[in-house]
């Protein structure tokens, strides 16, 4: 067993897009529309295509009372780009383009190299070292 994907709801589907395909590593498949749902979503593909993001935007989907990233469910999104020189150089890169750095570049307790930004819609997302 493996994980296919992860799925995230957005207001701005096309911003998100960009964002990922701007910093991370991922190719971006056909845009996927559904009219009769009103329903749109992109794929994201790391590296051999065995671990996806769905990006996907519909009318009506309700934002959560708390934080992302600090309420029940899913946490953050942690994703391997490297050195700890590229977690170094990837955090500067998103704090001078604007980008909130949620964690600076650290040792962890459980012995990762990592940082954390919040993604476009305030998405919690780690960068990790190995």
């Amino acid at each position: 067993m493996k994980i296919d994907h992860i799925a995230i709801w957005t207001d701005d589907i096309e911003t998100m897009r960009d964002f990922y395909l701007t910093y991370f590593d991922v190719t971006c498949g056909n845009k996927y529309v559904n009219p009769i749902k009103n329903f749109t979503s992109y794929f994201l593909s790391f590296g051999d295509g065995n671990a996806r993001i769905e990006l996907m935007t519909k009318p009506g989907i309700e934002e959560t009372n708390g934080k992302r990233g600090f309420t029940k469910g899913l946490a953050h999104l942690s994703i391997t780009i490297g050195s700890k020189k590229d977690v170094d150089s990837l955090t500067e890169r998103l704090r001078t383009d604007g980008y909130t750095i949620a964690g600076e570049p650290r040792t962890s307790g459980d012995g990762y190299y990592e940082s954390a930004v919040l993604d476009p819609e305030g998405n919690y997302i780690e960068l990790l070292g190995e």
